[in-house]
């Protein structure tokens, strides 16, 4: 599942500045949403690049999947929003009086109009009606925006366990905890959050909370290093990213997508080079790497702005971006491994002392490796075709 996270900057957090102050922690955290009035749109649009969501008020947002069809005062893009959503100043926030014929409300039959392709419904949780009430809306929205005046009773679970796929369910929060919780709920959580909040560190929070539950954890183990020798030279690739590396971080690179070797970033000082902990030192162009989709790619096929996996020696997971790729002919070592159900597997890492694994007793350079040592590596017993795990028999050596 993708986490998204929305912010809410509508005319209820005050006035433009404090709405534009939101938009712009949101913008720079990296928050997925915001959610504003529809005369904010082109506004929002001339401060940066986000998913917009406007309540509709009047009924003339126009949408950007309409733009064909706009007229010609709503040609320009920056007047168009990415979804409408209703139920502000209507029955979905208890301005107008429920009515008990869900069917037949007004908020409803503005969902069902025609053209209107991504569509949402704004809905205070104000007692079990409103909880239908956004059961139905569900059958409607792409997005059911559910709010509770008091977090701790919203009937979260409920609508987690009613609510289908048809439907992103958006939580509304005020904190990062709350969003953690509402990630959590159930083990399923919801789709999304509305945060509203006017603390940038809290809005950061919250995007690092998206960010965290929808990262994997992966087991690591370690297998026994069965030989290590000269294998001459091969093009060899150091992934440079734009973001900076943990000491306790690397990447999973190997020759077989069935057991990745953990290979540490250049994060540790040397007598030789400075350190460089933007770097992997990878291996051969052959060989392949892991992506934050579970998938892998050659490490030929990289290029700046891709994504590759960042992990840890704990497992834990995280996303960088591809600044760089260096490819150049160096002297290579080829590594034999055994796993611990007995599968060999191999993979060529470059002659030079700055290259390091992690060992049972420790960070340890290549050019100390030999049999009998021990070394994590990713293992799962599966085939890939082209990145893609396949369950079909592939004999790789």
């Amino acid at each position: 599942m993708t986490r998204t996270v929305w912010v809410k900057a509508d005319d209820t957090v005050g006035d433009w500045d404090d709405r534009r102050a939101r938009i712009t922690a949101a913008l720079e955290a990296g928050a997925d949403w915001v959610l504003v009035d529809e005369d904010d749109v082109e506004r929002v649009r001339e401060l940066g690049d986000i998913n917009v969501a406007a309540f509709r008020t009047d009924g003339d947002v126009t949408l950007v999947d309409d733009i064909d069809d706009a007229e010609s005062d709503d040609d320009n893009p920056s007047t168009q929003a990415d979804a409408i959503v209703v139920g502000k100043d209507g029955e979905g926030d208890a301005t107008i009086d429920l009515p008990e014929d869900f069917s037949g409300s007004a908020d409803l039959s503005t969902l069902r109009r025609d053209g209107d392709l991504d569509r949402g419904a704004y809905v205070r949780i104000l007692g079990k009606e409103y909880e239908h009430f956004a059961e139905t809306a569900a059958e409607e929205a792409d997005y059911t925006i559910v709010v509770g005046e008091d977090w701790t009773i919203i009937p979260l679970e409920n609508l987690i366990a009613r609510i289908g796929e048809e439907t992103d369910l958006v939580a509304g929060v005020t904190s990062a905890e709350e969003a953690k919780t509402a990630f959590e709920t159930l083990e399923i959580g919801s789709d999304a959050v509305l945060l509203d909040s006017d603390d940038p560190d809290e809005i950061r929070k919250t995007v690092e909370v998206r960010d965290e539950a929808a990262r994997e954890s992966l087991d690591l183990e370690y297998a026994e290093v069965l030989d290590v020798e000269r294998a001459g030279s091969a093009d060899r690739v150091c992934v440079d990213t734009g973001n900076l590396l943990e000491h306790d971080e690397g990447m999973l690179v190997g020759s077989m997508s069935r057991g990745l070797v953990f290979v540490h970033a250049e994060t540790a000082e040397s007598p030789y080079v400075a350190s460089r902990p933007f770097r992997v030192n990878a291996g051969a162009v052959h060989a392949y790497i892991r992506t934050p989709d579970g998938g892998t790619k050659y490490l030929a096929g990289l290029q700046s702005g891709d994504e590759v996996q960042v992990v840890d020696t704990n497992g834990n997971t995280r996303e960088a971006i591809v600044g760089r790729v260096k490819i150049e002919q160096r002297p290579m070592f080829r590594v034999a491994l055994e796993t611990e159900n007995g599968d060999r597997v191999e993979t060529l890492l470059q002659n030079a002392e700055t290259i390091k694994v992690a060992a049972k007793e420790g960070r340890k350079a290549v050019t100390e490796l030999e049999a009998g040592d021990e070394i994590l590596l990713y293992y799962e017993d599966t085939a890939r075709h082209f990145g893609e795990a396949v369950d079909e028999s592939i004999i790789e050596k």
